[in-house]
């Protein structure tokens, strides 16, 4: 899941506090998950320690430079994919007949998305202006998924992204603008942007539009550091009046469960049915006319079943390609070599700034590479053929990810 901060030690939490007692309010409560919190050794907790001692409540955290033992050792252009990684779910929603149905259906494909995560409270790396990801997904049935995501702005950060398969006549694309905050005993993550997910063998049916919930990581000075999603998300598709209002639930600190999700469904004015359940567990569905429930998506069940990307090795990527670019930190944090990840993370952000600043000198601008804004809106520089093999083959020799007989699935 799209992490954001990790946690103070005890050693800051005294320093803190009068009388060096937390008080109840203010620590997350003890009864979390594993998975979702961090503790940190006292060395992790000092540096967290002086970083929130230079910070306000309220303050934009977009130009803070967070330590490297809070990262996850990925882009959050490549986290994005996390949400391609259950296609069952969604391939083959044209065929379905009833509007409801296939609104239900996108529903399934966004909530899947979330499950996937790092242990611990961790963030993906901050891309770098020019910065882009590529995959193809190669499914059992022949076909084929393609997947582009670049970072268009640095300030404010912007990630565009594009999926497409058209053999399942799929395509999914948008942009996150993440906005984080200081908030004193918590960080949060504003996810601004939204997912387009567009069904091609149902193109009566236009848009179907889905925002993100926010982020927070709770208890960075007292307590147990726990992440959480929270607030309201929407998906909708005005062709055919139908809307989602699904609430992502912080728990509280004496009642409520951790992932709770809850949701009502209206068509136009009617409500057709609820969503519920946590987003870390078990998701169903309720339907209001007949009482029946079915389960969109069970991440204890069938969270493994994710389905493999193939990415190009990094020694044929381009130098700003996410994995390659970001090659000698990754290495760094999977070795727990905290200094070393520390000299490569400042060495890819330094040179950044030198680009950057050669660009402003020269009175120029960047230009992404892959997508172009119109009407506020990021899409690809690329219009696909109707012709789901035509659009293959154009969409492989884009991204330089033709397919080959012996491509791994």
């Amino acid at each position: 899941m799209m992490g954001l901060f990790s946690s103070a030690s005890s050693h800051f939490r005294g320093a803190v506090v009068p009388n060096n007692k937390p008080r109840d309010d203010d620590g997350a409560p003890t009864d979390t998950e594993p998975d979702d919190t961090s503790i940190l050794d006292d060395n992790e907790g000092s540096i967290i320690a002086s970083l929130i001692s230079q910070l306000r409540v309220g303050m934009d955290l977009s130009r803070v430079t967070f330590p490297t033992f809070v990262l996850e050792p990925r882009s959050m252009l490549e986290r994005i994919t996390d949400f391609m990684s259950h296609p069952d779910l969604i391939f083959g929603a044209e065929n379905m007949t009833d509007p409801e149905e296939r609104f239900i259906r996108v529903l399934q494909y966004y909530l899947a998305g979330w499950h996937i995560k790092p242990k611990g409270v961790k963030k993906p790396y901050n891309p770098i202006l020019g910065e882009f990801f590529r995959c193809r997904y190669d499914y059992p049935d022949g076909s084929h998924g393609f997947y582009i995501a670049e970072q268009v702005s640095h300030h404010p950060p912007v990630s565009a992204f594009y999926y497409v398969s058209p053999a399942n006549h799929i395509v999914i694309m948008g942009e996150l603008r993440p906005k984080s905050k200081f908030l004193g005993n918590s960080v949060s993550t504003n996810m601004e942007g939204e997912n387009r997910v567009i069904l091609l063998g149902k193109p009566e049916d236009g848009e179907y539009v889905i925002t993100m919930p926010n982020m927070y990581a709770r208890g960075i000075l007292f307590g147990k550091m726990v992440l959480e999603l929270g607030d309201t998300c929407t998906a909708r598709n005005d062709k055919h009046g139908l809307v989602c209002d699904l609430e992502f639930k912080t728990k509280g600190f004496f009642s409520g469960t951790y992932n709770a999700i809850a949701g009502k469904i209206r068509h136009n004015t009617t409500e057709i049915g609820e969503v519920s359940g946590r987003w870390s567990h078990v998701m169903e569905h309720k339907s209001t006319k007949t009482a029946s429930k079915r389960v969109l998506f069970d991440a204890v069940k069938d969270g493994q079943n994710i389905t493999p990307k193939w990415v190009p090795p990094e020694d044929e990527q381009e130098p700003n390609e996410s994995r390659r670019l970001w090659s000698k930190l990754t290495q760094a944090i999977v070795d727990k070599d905290m200094e070393a990840a520390t000299t490569a993370k400042s060495a890819v952000e330094d040179a950044q700034r030198e680009q950057r600043k050669t660009l402003e000198a020269a009175g120029d601008k960047h230009v992404p590479r892959f997508f172009v804004c119109k009407n506020g809106r990021w899409e690809p520089k690329i219009e696909c053929p109707s012709d789901p093999v035509e659009a293959e083959r154009l969409i492989g020799e884009w991204l330089t990810l033709t397919p080959s007989p012996a491509s791994p699935c």
